[in-house]
């Protein structure tokens, strides 16, 4: 049953990366592994994202052994295996083995390519120098901006940090503390290793949620206090709209889609917690009564979040930021205009593109006079975080002893009064 289970996994996973070269995320392929037992779906797709964190490490390995270049499908299956024996200290025995039954299982050219893959694999098994490799590299749309903006040795140490992948971050509830987590300087707290979320102490409870240390910041930054009205714009998955209510808020989350809220509705009641959830297009809605202060989330690239979606660099090739870059300046122009004079407004997005960032506070400064940035007085925000705008900018680098946060930028803006 073990080996079946394992098994089961792996094919898990090559149907999680087949569709990954189709164009769907790992988010979007639940659906794959719903016939799987919990435990091998959770395996398939930590399988499947170590592929991907590795797949040009692997590809030079199998290169070295292989003259013709596999199918996809094929090619797959020896990433798999390479990266199990490589990364993840897997027997190497078994590991041929299930890749060999996995290769013939494709059919008639399976068959005959079944001879290969065993010959390559037993090579495999002993190649050296894998730990030396350097890590998979961003694509070129990013990188090239990523290197420009933070210089070379950032960019590499940012890949390093995608290869690494991301521990699990916890936000909780004012005065509660998790066994086992190690509080971290800003505020949240970490757990290191695998964990089903759903079996941790104080899940079922409602003290705390999923929360990168990186995405908390914004909702920290905005320094909401009770009874302040304030709109969460482009608030799923929720995180932060839990932030806002926890700290006493009364705030109204705003998304676009009507499915990604009734998730935040569940993490609301889940924790106890109270806010007005409507789906509408930030971009048209208004509030029935004057706010205090808003917090907009942007829709961004999202590539300070590769560590934990390694599937991203294979899914973008970065034409779509201009029309994202014109969305979140939009966002900004609408949401400055639904707070009184004086009042602020912290722009947040998960992207390493300063285009994104820096570059949309500044050209938001030189369009609203008046208009200021508030500089972060936020605890474990070192002054190197603080950028020249006077926005906080993290990077997946930073903490590179903890196990990286996720990259960000974000800025509190105070309307002229």
């Amino acid at each position: 049953m073990a080996k079946r289970g394992v098994d089961m996994a792996r094919s898990g996973a090559l149907r999680l990366l087949a569709g990954v070269r189709e164009g769907l995320s790992l988010s979007d392929q639940a659906g794959a592994l719903k016939a799987l037992p919990p435990a091998d779906q959770a395996r398939a797709a930590r399988l499947a994202a170590a592929v991907l964190r590795h797949q040009s490490r692997a590809d030079g390995v199998i290169a070295a052994y292989v003259g013709r270049k596999p199918s996809p499908q094929v090619a797959d299956i020896l990433r798999l295996a390479v990266v199990e024996m490589l990364d993840l200290d897997g027997a190497a025995h078994g590991v041929v083995d299930a890749a060999v039954t996995l290769t013939r299982g494709l059919g008639q050219k399976g068959q005959a390519a079944s001879g290969m893959v065993n010959a390559v694999l037993r090579k495999v098994s002993a190649h050296p120098g894998w730990a030396d490799l350097p890590p998979q590299p961003m694509p070129a749309w990013l990188r090239d901006p990523v290197a420009a903006a933070y210089g070379e040795d950032a960019a590499l140490a940012i890949e390093a940090a995608h290869q690494a992948g991301a521990p699990l971050d916890l936000t909780t509830k004012p005065g509660v503390a998790v066994e086992g987590a190690e509080p971290l300087p800003t505020g949240s707290l970490r757990l290191h290793g695998p964990a089903q979320v759903s079996a941790l102490p104080g899940y079922a409870e409602g003290d705390w949620w999923v929360q990168d240390a990186a995405a908390a910041l914004p909702a920290r930054l905005l320094d909401p206090r009770p009874g302040e009205r304030i709109a969460d714009l482009c608030a799923a998955p929720g995180g932060k709209t839990l932030q806002l209510a926890a700290a006493g808020a009364q705030v109204t989350a705003v998304d676009i889609s009507p499915a990604r809220l009734r998730r935040v509705a569940e993490n609301l009641k889940r924790c106890a917690l109270t806010a007005d959830l409507i789906a509408a297009d930030a971009l048209e809605w208004r509030a029935d009564s004057p706010l205090d202060a808003i917090l907009l989330d942007a829709p961004c690239s999202a590539t300070g979040t590769i560590r934990r979606h390694p599937d991203l660099p294979f899914l973008r090739d970065g034409s779509g930021i201009p029309a994202l870059i014109d969305l979140q300046a939009r966002l900004i122009d609408h949401a400055l205009s639904l707070i009184p004079p004086g009042a602020r407004m912290v722009y947040a997005v998960c992207s390493l593109l300063p285009d994104e960032g820096e570059a949309q506070v500044a050209a938001a400064l030189s369009r609203h006079p008046g208009l200021r940035v508030d500089t972060p007085a936020l605890p474990g925000v070192p002054a190197d975080w603080i950028t020249p705008e006077g926005g906080l900018r993290t990077r997946p680098d930073y903490w590179p002893d903890r196990g990286g946060m996720d990259g960000f930028f974000m800025a509190r803006l105070r309307k002229a009064g």
